[in-house]
């Protein structure tokens, strides 16, 4: 929102903060100004004049409590006020994953998360994996899955999250096929060697399939405006448009794949209208990219 108004990088910032800490917070004062960007009082006193010019009405000063707090005619120009971002980066804070001197929080509000149980992937493992996504690479990883342990040779391509845990999306050279490996399970990597593999040919991460969502059939009719109000579903229904190879994930976390019989309304809260078409177009794709595979032939067998 910073382009609204003539105001170089740095200082619009600034003023992001400002009215970060003025709504979220409701007060902001220089200390907070000059501890989070270390700049001087001066320069910071500076800001906040012309923070107040820029944005008139939106802050006053506050001479018993020796801050600035938000005015009740409060409207952000350099900020964009976003409940999403505050709760995952609350959610990061809580869980340990982030520091809080790395984001503008002051004080935190009392919050917990529940545990996260899943092993998640090695700093060498990611770096390899990213690095062999960027030169277009294979590399030889030692894997365990639930069917054996051994190594394989994949050509990834991209990173995927399923809600869970973070994949590595990739050609796999023995199977002749694209396929998700949970970067946890990775226990091993290789030195990076020559891949021909095209990523175009996995159709299924080019594909994309639009999701129709609505409340559960079986609930009442009081319950499913409940559930239309907790997942935004305009006129009983929301079409969600994904990659066909996260459709899966998406489908399974929300019990999607279960019919009516197999779950109770309550707990399912949310049905996939059209299933069946998605599920379709998922194997379509699935087989248009066997079949560009086989068409290159050899170019992305692995060496032997």
């Amino acid at each position: 929102m910073a382009d609204e108004v003539n105001v170089r990088w740095g200082l619009a910032q600034r003023f992001e903060f400002i009215e970060w800490r003025a709504y979220w917070v409701g007060r902001v004062n220089r200390k907070d100004l000059e501890d989070a960007f270390h700049i001087s009082t001066p320069q910071a006193s500076i800001d906040f004049k012309r923070y107040q010019e820029a944005a008139p009405g939106n802050i006053e000063y506050n001479a018993t409590e020796k801050t600035y707090v938000a005015t009740d005619a409060f409207r952000p120009k350099f900020l964009a006020l976003s409940p999403e971002r505050y709760m995952l980066q609350l959610q990061a804070v809580t869980s340990g994953a982030l520091r809080k001197s790395d984001t503008w929080f002051d004080e935190l509000p009392r919050a917990d998360v529940i545990p996260t149980i899943t092993r998640g992937a090695e700093a060498y493992t990611l770096r390899a994996i990213i690095q062999t996504i960027k030169n277009g690479e294979a590399i030889k990883i030692y894997y365990r899955s639930l069917e054996r342990v051994g190594l394989r040779t994949i050509c990834p391509h991209a990173l995927a999250h399923d809600g869970y845990r973070w994949h590595a999306r990739a050609l796999s050279l023995e199977r002749q096929e694209y396929r998700d490996y949970v970067l946890g399970r990775i226990l091993s990597v290789s030195q990076p060697e020559p891949c021909n593999a095209h990523p175009t040919d996995d159709v299924e991460w080019e594909t994309f399939v639009k999701l129709r969502v609505i409340a559960h059939p079986g609930l009442t009719s009081e319950q499913k405006a409940t559930i239309e109000h907790d997942y935004r579903l305009k006129d009983g229904k929301l079409d969600i448009e994904m990659r066909a190879a996260l459709a899966f994930y998406f489908i399974r976390r929300h019990n999607l794949d279960l019919r009516i019989s197999d779950i109770s309304p309550e707990r399912a809260q949310l049905f996939l209208e059209n299933f069946g078409e998605v599920k379709a177009a998922v194997e379509e794709a699935k087989q248009r990219s066997k079949m560009l595979i086989a068409a290159r032939g050899s170019a992305a067998s692995p060496p032997s």
